[in-house]
């Protein structure tokens, strides 16, 4: 019994000094829709402060998702713990419109952990492993959007038998995101060369040139190197945020490696600068 209370005030200690660190997030919800959290990993408690929230998860088989609900009320809390005892803590409010219906939570947005910490035990956090929770981020976030049956619009560009389309294109955190989709309907496999990203701007005045800067992807996924006969791949791009005015435009080039089936799209600064 000692040893349990022992425990028990390391684990509040751990809370208490985190939440007296830490600013909460605000998380908005309402009772006509679900508002989906995923966790870095698997949900294994997930409580609220306040009978007009319901947080529901998977008890039975832990999963990284869970849905909030609201009705008008006070605001109120969540708490909720992983699997690996990392402790996640936010404000929730009831909101009759909703600007957002998902959160991909990082596990940087962690305030503790519910397992003692030794001090010996304590390593300073590394800019490696900081760039690891953004990948993280990245692949789970791609992989939602992968998944959606979402467009921004008709931006489609082929040749013999090879198709070049952007679906999607996604704000999210300071990024955007290109879910992209190449389709081989041609009797050739598609070995890929290259596909880079640039923005192009149009010189005004009576010698009119273009100029081409290239943009390095932070992040690329699902990205293959061959595409077969009669198949199709999606992947996505993830950018740094940026915008472009009436003059410029972002070009996406598709080139194939030792062929001539090549391919430049043109994509308008109107879907650059309205994302979804």
């Amino acid at each position: 019994m000692k040893k349990y209370i022992i425990i028990s005030s390391l684990i509040i200690s751990t809370f208490a000094k985190a939440q007296i660190n830490v600013a909460l997030d605000t998380i908005y919800a309402n009772d006509t829709k679900n508002v989906a959290l995923f966790f870095p990993e698997p949900i294994r408690q997930g409580i609220t402060g306040s009978d007009n929230f319901v947080f529901s998860y998977n008890r039975e088989k832990e999963q990284y998702f869970g849905l909030l609900q609201a009705k008008p009320g006070k605001e109120s809390n969540l708490l909720v713990v992983n699997r690996n005892g990392a402790i996640f803590s936010y404000i929730v409010r009831y909101k009759k419109q909703l600007s957002k219906l998902n959160y991909f939570i990082p596990l940087s947005n962690s305030i503790g952990n519910e397992k003692p910490i030794v001090a010996d035990s304590i390593q300073v956090v590394t800019s490696e492993k900081n760039i690891d929770n953004r990948t993280y981020y990245y692949q789970k976030f791609c992989t939602y959007l992968l998944n959606r049956n979402q467009r921004i619009g008709r931006i489609k560009k082929c040749t013999q038998g090879i198709v070049l389309t952007v679906e999607n294109i996604v704000f999210d955190k300071e990024e955007l995101y290109f879910v992209i989709q190449i389709e081989n309907n041609s009797t050739l496999d598609y070995d890929l060369n290259f596909l880079n990203l640039s923005i192009e701007t149009r010189q005004k005045g009576k010698r009119k040139s273009l100029q081409s800067l290239y943009q390095e992807p932070i992040y690329k996924h699902h990205l293959l190197s061959k595409i077969a006969e009669g198949e199709m791949i999606r992947l996505v791009y993830v950018m740094p945020k940026f915008s472009l005015s009436n003059d410029r435009r972002a070009i996406l080039e598709l080139n194939e490696k030792d062929g001539e089936r090549n391919l430049k799209l043109n994509i308008s600064h109107r879907y650059i600068n309205n994302p979804n």
